[in-house]
């Protein structure tokens, strides 16, 4: 490592923590990324590969909390939380009510606003330092309604979107059948958000980012993040290590890091499940998301992705692969070119906070150490301007407008 350069080190290499490290190395510091698991398949690698931009609606909601127990009546619908697991999740439940009053609801939205602003122009300088150009297209995203009535429930979110800029606008079923003509089942309306932008694969965006790291990645675990007066020191499955900063972006894996640092933090698994048809070419030009069930399907280079939804439990809890079956099953309802059977089922858990904002700053006792984690569904779209933010933090130039993302919220 050159000597000469300020070291950082990153714990965590999904797509945050990657795109983090390829932002850093190019503004010339010596970057070492630990991860655990270079070869598995983080949330950041299963995602539906969509730029979310319009995305600015936290899931804590007063209309979320309404539908609550519709929902938690339907163990595959579009939330549930396992009964064994709600001990533990007690806490971070209590924290989610509590941020669905509708002044913490306005402050988010308003906060995620103020990412988006810039995500885009992120994404796209992030993709010339890691030479991944090719990888996004615009595409704008389809949210198709099953009935006047879901419609009419869901402008009230729309409405909030457009008065911090988000452009939608609401189209009829044989205009959605034009955009995207493999909706050939049965809907009632939709809304088309040109905004939106689509990546061809999140895992080659990912290992795309993980190329631009060259020798940079390293394979470990990180047991513990120590600071003393000369540097802050990594101790990792592999030995231990000096460095100038730390950037802890290891998702749900943070908050143990955090703890032993003397922080509080409300992060829990956001488990999400997909199914991929590789090589299914079905006429889907762009992702359609499914509103009234939390979900999307998205044409990818990997095949057609089924997958989202939302089930709270232990990281450790064994996986419900009958919630990945539930989404193809409504999901062919609109779209009957999909399959009946076959498919790679996946699950994978997202870092999720209660008011759906990542946390992004310094730690309050010492600005050596810097927290980039908790994204839950928007890991992929707010990766690039997390990434800048985190750079200019590590430059001594934070911007103001971060103090939502504070981790001091939780103390």
């Amino acid at each position: 490592m050159d000597a000469s350069r300020p070291t950082v080190a990153v714990v965590g290499g999904g797509i945050v923590g990657s795109a983090i490290a390829v932002w850093l190395a190019a503004d010339g510091h010596a970057v070492t990324v630990f991860e655990r698991d270079p070869g598995g398949r983080p949330p950041s690698a299963g995602n539906a590969g969509v730029v979310s931009l319009s995305g600015i609606s936290p899931l804590a909601r007063p209309a979320t909390l309404a539908s609550v127990p519709r929902w938690l009546m339907d163990p595959l619908g579009p939330l549930t939380v396992r009964a064994a697991d709600l001990p533990a999740l007690a806490p971070w439940l209590v924290r989610f009510v509590a941020a669905a009053r509708p002044s913490r609801v306005a402050h988010a939205t308003a906060a995620l606003g103020f990412l988006m602003k810039t995500a885009l122009a992120d994404h796209h300088e992030l993709a010339r330092r890691g030479r991944l150009e090719s990888h996004m297209r615009r595409t704008g995203t389809l949210h198709v309604y099953d009935s006047d009535a879901g419609l009419r429930a869901g402008r009230a979110e729309w409405h909030e979107r457009a008065r911090h800029g988000v452009d939608y606008r609401e189209v009829d079923a044989a205009e959605a059948r034009r955009m995207v003509p493999a909706l050939t089942g049965a809907f009632a309306r939709a809304i088309f958000a040109p905004a939106d932008w689509t990546v061809t694969s999140p895992a080659a965006v990912l290992d795309g980012l993980r190329r631009a790291l060259g020798d940079g990645l390293r394979t470990a675990a990180v047991e513990s993040v120590q600071r003393n007066a000369d540097g802050v020191m990594v101790t990792a499955s592999d030995g231990e290590q000096r460095f100038d900063r730390v950037v802890i972006a290891g998702g749900v894996g943070s908050r143990d890091l955090v703890r032993q640092l003397g922080l509080a933090v409300a992060l829990e698994p956001e488990r999400g499940y997909n199914t991929t048809f590789a090589g299914l070419a079905l006429d889907l030009p762009l992702p359609v998301f499914f509103a009234e069930h939390g979900f999307c399907v998205t044409q990818l280079a990997d095949g057609v992705r089924v997958g989202g939804a939302v089930e709270l439990a232990a990281v450790d809890a064994p996986a419900n692969f009958a919630r990945a079956a539930a989404m193809c099953d409504k999901a062919r309802r609109v779209i009957p070119g999909l399959p009946e059977e076959g498919g790679a089922t996946w699950m994978g858990s997202r870092p999720a906070t209660p008011d759906s904002l990542p946390v992004i700053g310094v730690h309050p006792g010492d600005p050596r150490i810097v927290f980039a984690f908790g994204h839950g569904h928007l890991g992929l779209t707010l990766s690039a301007v997390t990434a800048r933010h985190v750079s200019e933090i590590v430059a001594g130039r934070p911007d103001r407008n971060l103090a939502p993302f504070a981790i001091d919220r939780f103390q």
